[in-house]
């Protein structure tokens, strides 16, 4: 028979008190990102202390900017379990596109020309994963090589220069901070209320989460997957835009380092394979930690073969780290699966 008798004491009878539990600092599903990117700072300060005077950082941010535009795009894709290897072409082609109609059309027709291109790659991604269900990887790297092979065709290997109109806007600067860092926080933050804030935005979410509970919910899964292609390369080709005027030309080679990169920086940004979550500003801030990153190993005097090096270990860890238990008051990453009473 067990003794049900508390525990007595001179005093009276001792109530049973739960065990204290040790206070617990949660950094949250996306918060791994910024604890890197502070830790940056002293390591940048140890390590290559000219990367963080003004003028040097000034000088990385619109190459930081770049890169989280097309970063962005890349998110809402692996959102919908996805990936699109077709980023580099988009930004090439339409950088040569704004280079080449320019001159004739004007700088907003040019534009606009760029932008139905790109609408037309991110459409193709999207028709063939979708409606021919051939897998992501092969569809977007073959429209990506289709893509190339016009851009060699269309321009005959050789730059061409941007307008000076193109030129400025890109190398303007805002209070000291280079526009191109500025649109990409602004496009960033668009994006951001879209995604979370919207009926529109929860319906793509509930398609990446689980594209049959989008059916029975009554949501036309394969028109928000075509359309995170779309998205995508938009925001490549502006990403391009954006990079060929900084640069002054558009040369074949322009969207080559961002096959890569633009990944590396979702998926360090905390964003999964699996879909149905991520963070667009986690993302952004990838982008910010992978390029001072570089900023450092070129200050150290080691090649691009070793700056190629680190980002593929930045992508190994960040991918690693995902398989670690949760840290302590880190709660489980859960997608959302309730389409919000939206159709």
């Amino acid at each position: 028979m067990t003794d049900q008798t508390p525990r007595k004491a001179a005093t009276g009878t001792i109530p049973d008190v739960p065990p204290r539990r040790r206070p617990r600092i949660g950094i949250g599903e996306f918060g791994t990102i910024w604890v890197g990117l502070l830790a940056l700072v002293p390591i940048s300060a140890l390590l290559a202390p000219g990367t963080l005077r003004p003028s040097n950082v000034a000088a990385m941010l619109p190459f930081a900017g770049v890169l989280a535009i097309a970063a962005a795009g890349q998110t809402l894709v692996m959102r919908q379990r996805g990936l699109d290897l077709s980023q580099p072409g988009a930004m090439t082609i339409c950088a040569f596109a704004v280079a080449k109609t320019q001159s004739a059309q004007g700088l907003p027709a040019a534009l606009a020309v760029a932008l139905l291109i790109a609408v037309a790659i991110g459409l193709v991604n999207g028709l063939l994963v979708t409606r021919l269900s051939v897998t992501p990887l092969i569809a977007t790297l073959a429209v990506n090589s289709l893509v190339m092979g016009g851009v060699w065709s269309y321009s005959n290997g050789l730059p061409v220069a941007t307008s000076a109109g193109l030129t400025g806007f890109a190398r303007a600067e805002r209070a000291g901070v280079p526009a191109l860092a500025l649109i990409a926080a602004g496009l960033v933050a668009v994006l951001t209320v879209l995604a979370n804030r919207t009926a529109a935005g929860r319906r793509f979410t509930v398609v990446g989460a689980s594209p049959a509970t989008a059916r029975a919910a009554g949501i036309r899964a394969a028109r928000h997957q075509v359309g995170g292609y779309v998205a995508s390369a938009v925001c490549a080709g502006a990403a391009g835009v954006l990079l060929a005027g900084f640069t002054g030309s558009a040369t074949t080679t322009l969207g080559a380092p961002y096959l890569v990169t633009a990944i590396a920086a979702v998926v360090v940004g905390g964003t999964p394979f699996t879909g149905g979550r991520g963070s667009l500003v986690a993302t952004a801030a990838a982008a910010l930690f992978l390029s001072q990153l570089g900023q450092i190993t070129l200050a150290l005097g080691a090649p691009t073969s070793t700056q190629l090096f680190v980002q593929a270990a930045a992508l190994v860890m960040a991918t690693a780290l995902r398989r670690l238990p949760p840290l302590p008051g880190r709660r489980p990453a859960t997608a959302a699966v309730s389409p919000g009473g939206a159709r």
